[in-house]
């Protein structure tokens, strides 16, 4: 068994199997974390608060995707799936021919096969993060700052339950009320912190990886 949390405006008791946006990071799904800190700070989207759903899921013999990144070996190919993973799902308004190029390159070289995954493990996105993903696109930044952009703020991961027999896994077990007051500030917090670091690495011209425009030339 293996405790999950769910950061939510409302009390979830039962996840639905096909309910949710189409267009969130991993596709349709219930999305969930292992960190109870940082899914405290997910229901906190304003100073109102929210709740802190919790339960058990049951992984035996269900099939598992990662899309993690490893800052101790080389995460070319982890970062380049992240990214066709998040493209393929969210909405995206591409303003240059360059941008609409390098999404479509990456789509038909590194989108994976998720068809038969139960659940995901992968960092989240959210619009400070994506940003990295469109400077990339137009190619304002390397591979190498993409995938160093990915641990500023520490995002955490998220655990997507994606398949209906996984749904039938999951077991409610409690909800705790979170205090905005608290929480908002802490999520904000870590959004303004990446951006400061972005910022920074934007300042210095670098050398560590390829542009995308490289990546397609070169193949």
């Amino acid at each position: 068994m293996r405790y999950i949390y769910h950061g939510s405006k409302e009390i979830v008791p039962v996840p639905v199997f096909g309910k949710g946006r189409p267009d969130n990071d991993y596709g349709t799904g219930f999305y969930c974390t292992e960190d109870i800190e940082l899914a405290k700070e997910w229901a906190a989207v304003d100073e109102k608060g929210g709740f802190l759903n919790c339960y058990e899921v049951d992984e035996t013999d269900m099939l598992r995707f990662d899309l993690i990144l490893s800052e101790q070996k080389d995460s070319s190919a982890q970062i380049l799936q992240w990214l066709a993973v998040l493209l393929a799902n969210r909405n995206i308004r591409l303003g240059s021919p360059v941008e609409k190029r390098g999404r479509e390159y990456i789509l038909a070289h590194f989108l994976p096969d998720l068809s038969d995954a139960d659940f995901l493990v992968g960092y989240r996105a959210d619009d400070s993060y994506f940003s990295f993903a469109r400077a990339f696109l137009s190619n304002t930044i390397t591979l190498g700052q993409l995938s160093h952009a990915m641990f500023f703020g520490e995002l955490g991961l998220q655990y997507v339950i994606k398949s209906r027999r996984m749904f039938t896994r999951i077991h409610f077990l409690e909800a705790v009320p979170v205090d905005g007051e608290l929480y908002y500030p802490k999520r904000r917090k870590r959004d303004l912190a990446a951006r400061e670091k972005y910022r920074k690495m934007l300042e210095q011209e670098s050398e560590d990886g390829f542009y995308l425009n490289q990546i397609m030339r070169e193949k």
